[in-house]
């Protein structure tokens, strides 16, 4: 199983987009997908027109606010043929406080531990994680092994991606088998001289990690006002020809990976 942080220290890049649509994407093409939302702002659920009754707090501390026992099964919500969510929200703020009163020595693998799936239920494991770094980040960049940061291609994100290279590093002293494994461009103007040098510039940084971009597309914003992933609500449009090109070098990534012989 792979478990891919999508994360960025800014908001408005396209984290809960791209992290709805790949999952969804990745479900077509006969993955299976569970997709956590890290953020206080439940997006994913919206995204997805979807109401879960438990989610991600319940599923970590084992009961819901009235003190009551809630199993892992019941707090994972099924959003899609093979895509489950687990479902953030305001709730996350007292999650926050949780973590923190746990044993130092726990605190920040809790979530890695609680995370671990029977057999090989699952192909992937995406997190979906707000800007910023508190102990719920650092549980999840624990948690994870893999890192797909999407860029925005505006000057403002390019100071939040130095900003998260700061997340990064402190979180793979502990986590060394954390990677920066993809740099997904978003937002891709063609009618923008700002959107070319920008992408030109990730690229001469990020020769193995950059990605084909996101073109800027209305049907992406339009989409999660419907409770519909891109594929669902205009499958011909080209943020949906986009995410599923992502899905694609993902899963041709995996089978290269585990297809390489390795000698030493």
């Amino acid at each position: 199983m792979r478990k891919i942080a999508i994360a960025m220290a800014k908001g408005g890049v396209g984290k809960t987009t791209t992290a709805v649509n790949l999952a969804y994407a990745l479900t077509l093409q006969g993955q299976r997908v569970l997709l956590v939302d890290c953020d206080t702002q439940a997006q994913v659920s919206q995204f997805l027109g979807v109401k879960p009754r438990y989610g991600l707090y319940e599923f970590v501390t084992g009961q819901n606010d009235k003190g009551e026992a809630v199993t892992k099964q019941e707090a994972i919500h099924a959003a899609r043929p093979n895509l489950w969510i687990l479902d953030g929200g305001i709730r996350l703020v007292e999650l926050k406080h949780w973590l923190g009163e746990q044993p130092r020595e726990v605190r920040h693998k809790c979530l890695g531990k609680t995370l671990v799936p029977k057999g090989n239920s699952l192909d992937y494991l995406i997190f979906d994680c707000a800007p910023g770094w508190d102990v719920l980040s650092v549980n999840i960049l624990m948690a994870a092994s893999e890192v797909l940061c999407p860029v925005a291609l505006q000057r403002p994100a390019l100071e939040g991606l130095k900003t998260f290279f700061g997340y990064l590093v402190s979180a793979q002293k502990e986590n060394r088998d954390l990677i920066l494994k993809y740099v997904l461009p978003t937002m891709f103007d063609r009618r923008t001289r700002q959107s070319f040098q920008i992408y030109k510039q990730l690229k001469r940084l990020f020769t193995r990690q950059i990605c084909e971009p996101v073109r800027h597309n209305v049907r992406l914003s339009e989409a999660p006002g419907s409770g519909r992933t891109i594929f669902e609500y205009d499958g011909r449009a080209v943020g949906a020809k986009d995410y599923f090109k992502l899905a694609r070098r993902l899963i041709d990534d995996h089978v290269r990976d585990q297809s390489t012989p390795r000698f030493f």
